[in-house]
């Protein structure tokens, strides 16, 4: 039985699944793709931007077919890429409320993705907010598979394949009622659907778990993982962030999640959602899939997994209040260079020492003085330290000292496994000394930094550890994109908000609306109103649950129309859409929301 371990790579061993000429899963390297989102009935489009894609590096590509009409017609896009060359590259039909649809879509393309969520409708019942009888959900449970047998049927005589793609956002009323809101909740729903391939005897199954929650998403994944472990099942994965946005933010995010994941050796393909043209996003998957790969076959880390850690729910480490660090404070970053930064940072380096907002300074001091400056009960002090020093005596001196902060450094090749194995040290021995977690690069292209630390130090914050960042870099690289790229992990993986956060779907064939203008436009309104969540969604499949948390939501309902929404209530239906971006300020500041000294 396969298991994470968290201190050195291994990759998890999984089933090898044949899409088309494609071989997925077991030692085959990780494959890319991406989502078309030109409309599947626009032969000619859909083609020129699958050979963008193609050409870009995507091995994969998915198509929307909402509808019987478009998946017709993905037999003439499957033949229009043949004719030009790209045969060998497998197409995916995105299926959500047709199961109709998904039967004649597997007549084309060689793999269909269908939601558990919306598959078929739910059973018809009373009062929805009652808890649903044995007898409705063994009913609705009846109807999926009636329904579902019908496509594997097809799919076993065609050879085709198909992904159990489990969405947050738009898991079925059943599921959110028996389980809630929760990683469970999730795990059933695709668990539901892989008891009929089983019994079934269909092995050609990928499965993913996708939210935009980078933690929730983490969580389910290993949670399935070791669900399907313990059932002896090794299905391949397929990872992503759905609603990740663009720029910057889009890749940091994107980089939190399935990096993460990459790390645990969790992975047989992957995605990254952008909101922006799907060719863009497949240079940004190879850099995540280069970068996080790297982690095998670094020097072996001897340490054991804390009873007091959970891969599987978020726990914060408990450390100390040394404010403005540890205890309830939210995560700090430390700027390691002189900048005019946009958003300020906790401290700043100077000379060997700590500054902090006020101007007030902090010493720093290595492991091995630290007996001696210790001797100073009544200032805090910044000590820098590594896995190698921390001696039994020297967990103990931490044990018993109050006023330290420890900044963690790494002298090995799998900085990972010694910053794991350093926090699981310090939950065994009951250590609430803070830690800031520091690494240090090389690079001169913001994109690859980007992603390499969101990887590496988005996933210690997911697994709840780490009081602060200090990010180093030697390339050119400015002080002020280090900076925003350290608070950017933080609101990345909720545990700082710092900015504005949009919950941006990807666009595809069903977005209703020029979704990269429309997300240019409300950012251009709206980025100064920090801590604020907005949802910009092109349809309504995944829309209004990916959007849950969010605090306003923009989506497109019908063409040329959108809704806007308030928490989870939608508020205002169906306005036009050159009067929507204003009638969201508008709701915005109806509630209060609107900072005073904001235009």
């Amino acid at each position: 039985m396969w298991s994470i371990n968290p201190f050195n790579y291994s990759r998890r061993p999984s089933l090898e699944v044949r899409i088309g000429k494609l071989v997925l899963g077991g030692k085959q390297a990780l494959r890319l793709q991406s989502m078309a989102n030109t409309d599947t009935n626009d032969t000619a489009a859909s083609i020129e931007q699958a050979v963008r894609i193609i050409e870009a590096g995507g091995e994969l590509l998915r198509f929307t077919a909402q509808g019987i009409r478009e998946a017709e017609n993905l037999k003439f896009i499957r033949e229009g890429l043949d004719a030009r060359g790209y045969a060998s590259v497998p197409l995916v039909a995105d299926i959500h409320f047709t199961p109709n649809a998904a039967e004649v879509a597997a007549l084309h393309v060689e793999k269909v993705r269908i939601n558990p969520g919306n598959y078929v409708k739910s059973v018809k019942r009373g009062n929805a907010s009652d808890d649903y009888s044995e007898e409705e959900f063994r009913m609705e449970q009846e109807q999926i598979r009636e329904r579902f047998l019908g496509l594997l049927a097809i799919c076993k005589k065609k050879g085709r394949a198909i992904r159990i793609g489990v969405n947050h956002g738009s898991l079925s009323e059943r599921m959110m009622n028996r389980y809630g809101d929760t990683p469970e909740g999730m795990v059933e729903s695709c668990m539901e659907f892989l008891r009929i391939c089983r019994e079934e005897d269909f092995n050609d199954v990928v499965i993913s778990m996708k939210t935009s929650n980078t933690v929730m998403m983490v969580q389910s994944v290993r949670l399935l993982v070791d669900r399907l472990s313990k059932e002896g099942l090794n299905y391949p994965l397929h990872l992503g962030v759905t609603e990740a946005g663009d720029g910057e933010d889009g890749r940091i995010k994107s980089a939190v999640g399935i990096g993460a994941l990459l790390l645990d050796g969790i992975g047989d393909t992957i995605r990254v959602s952008l909101s922006e043209d799907p060719e863009c996003e497949i240079p940004v998957a190879k850099q995540l899939a280069e970068h996080a790969l790297q982690r095998s076959g670094k020097i072996y880390i001897e340490a054991s997994v804390s009873p007091h850690y959970s891969p599987f729910e978020y726990r914060r480490r408990e450390t100390l209040e040394l404010t403005p660090v540890g205890g309830d404070n939210p995560p700090v970053v430390i700027a390691s260079r002189a900048g005019n930064y946009e958003t300020e940072p906790d401290f700043r380096m100077l000379d060997g020492k700590l500054l902090d907002k006020q101007g007030k300074q902090y010493n720093i001091t290595s492991f091995a003085d630290l007996q001696h400056a210790a001797s100073d009960k009544h200032n805090v002090l910044f000590v820098n330290v590594s896995l190698d020093e921390l001696s039994e005596a020297n967990l103990k001196l931490l044990c018993e000292t109050k006023n330290l902060i420890l900044l963690l450094r790494t002298v090995t090749d799998n900085p990972l496994g010694e910053q794991r194995a350093f926090f699981h040290r310090l939950l065994d021995a009951g250590c609430k000394t803070p830690v800031v977690i520091c690494r240090s690069y090389a690079e001169d292209s913001l994109e690859a930094l980007q992603i390499k630390a969101a990887c590496d130090i988005g996933v210690l914050f997911v697994d709840g550890f780490g009081d602060g960042i200090l990010l180093e870099n030697k390339g050119s690289i400015s002080p002020e994109e280090l900076n925003s790229i350290a608070f950017g992990i933080l609101q990345a993986t909720r545990v700082r908000s710092s900015k504005t956060e949009y919950i941006s779907c990807p666009s595809c064939g069903r977005t209703l609306f020029d979704l990269q203008a429309v997300n240019a436009r409300i950012k251009a309104r709206t980025a100064h109103l920090k801590g604020l969540k907005i949802g910009i969604m092109g349809c309504i499949v995944n829309g209004p649950g990916e959007m849950a948390d969010a605090d306003y939501g923009y989506v497109g309902t019908g063409k040329g129309k959108i809704s806007l929404y308030k928490k989870k209530e939608c508020v205002e239906r169906n306005i036009p859409e050159e009067e929507a971006v204003d009638k969201l300020i508008e709701l915005i500041k109806a509630n209060g929301d609107w900072h005073e000294n904001c235009p």
